[in-house]
């Protein structure tokens, strides 16, 4: 698996936030921006869902794969987690959204329980391992302390399939009868609720954290040093170095070892790739901290900040390369990109490295 691929590339069907349509604490004029729990608050029941979806990406190591289900046929799961390639047929673990403007009652919960019974008993999916209420006004009182007390929540449960307004009316009777008996054989500890404090602290962990709460960066981890040898990702820019002194020195360099043995020579080449993988480091932290296509758009504004200065004609493959690294430095990269906030000198350097094992920067005139 390439270095840089997601933690678990299993969750393929992951769809990426919208972003333009996220309601993030700078899209919002007032006079106090508010705290992420009560910006929660302005979203609809779709973008509720989609928060609830990002906040199960910072889960995905307990999980084969995720995927959103919610819809007007999601029988129960608006979110689906699964341990295991078998899907709905294995274990998993649903996530139900519920975006009400107060806290969840047992009369909400009751129909949700009753469809996601009612889904198990026609054959749509095996019961869940666990079944979370998601809600941003939490569940009120007396639904937390039912979810807290299973026998409890079996007994009021039971008791919604009899009276003036039972679930499962206008349904057929057969059918009923069946969702009640396996209601009374259920385990209700899988019924359980998400806590508001909880949810954040799992979606502080994601990619989406940042834009959404337009929230600080993590802290950045140390970059390490490169390793001794060379790796096949390293190839090309590396290649285009060596042509650079061997056309400037007018030497025969066509290895390290060839490198290593001119000292000025071994000393920037040194430099260059520390900085490459300095800008590698930042790549590898964005893919972890914000949005896809953020390090690209990164890698794209160096691109147009130096590509006039590497278009100028040079004596020599060393000129052009200098003046890049030296124009880079200069640059002022976008502020509206939150990696700008944690990059350093040597990661613009290292993205012109970057550029050049792409081919988009090419030092030696052909």
């Amino acid at each position: 698996m390439p270095e840089d691929a997601p933690s678990n590339p299993r969750l393929s069907d992951l769809p990426p936030p919208t972003g333009s349509s996220i309601a993030t604490v700078g899209r919002l004029s007032l006079p106090k921006p508010p705290k992420p729990h009560q910006l929660i608050y302005f979203y609809d029941a779709a973008e509720w869902e989609e928060f609830v979806l990002e906040y199960a990406t910072g889960l995905a190591e307990q999980y084969y794969q995720i995927k959103r289900i919610g819809g007007s046929g999601d029988r129960g799961a608006d979110i689906a987690a699964f341990l295991s390639p078998n899907g709905f047929e294995g274990e998993w673990d649903c996530f139900q959204c519920k975006h009400y403007e107060a806290a969840l009652l047992p009369s909400d919960a009751y129909p949700e329980m009753f469809k996601m019974l009612r889904a198990v008993v026609e054959g749509y999916y095996a019961l869940p391992r666990r079944y979370h209420f998601m809600a941003p006004k939490k569940c009120g009182p007396t639904l937390s302390r039912l979810l807290s007390s299973p026998s409890q929540l079996r007994i009021k449960f039971l008791e919604r399939f009899d009276g003036d307004k039972p679930l499962g009316a206008g349904l057929d009777p057969t059918l009923v009868a069946r969702i009640k008996a396996r209601a009374e054989i259920l385990d209700y500890s899988i019924f359980r609720s998400v806590e508001l404090h909880e949810m954040f602290d799992i979606h502080k962990r994601t990619r989406y954290h940042v834009q959404r709460f337009d929230a600080p960066l993590p802290d950045r981890p140390e970059v390490k040093p490169p390793p001794s040898n060379l790796k096949a990702e390293e190839r090309r820019y590396v290649d285009q170095l060596l042509t650079v002194y061997a056309e400037r020195y007018g030497l025969q360099i066509a290895t390290l070892a060839d490198v290593e043995v001119n000292p000025k020579i071994s000393k920037h080449f040194s430099r260059q790739r520390e900085a490459f993988y300095s800008a590698e480091a930042l790549r590898l932290f964005a893919r972890d901290s914000v949005l896809p296509g953020t390090f690209e758009s990164l890698q794209d504004d160096v691109y147009e900040g130096v590509v006039e200065t590497h278009f100028r004609d040079f004596d020599c493959g060393l000129d052009r390369l200098q003046a890049v690294l030296e124009a880079v430095v200069a640059l002022n990269l976008s502020p509206k990109n939150p990696l700008v906030n944690v990059s350093q000198v040597r990661d613009k350097r290292g993205i012109c490295h970057q550029l050049a094992n792409d081919d988009r920067l090419v030092w030696c005139d052909q």
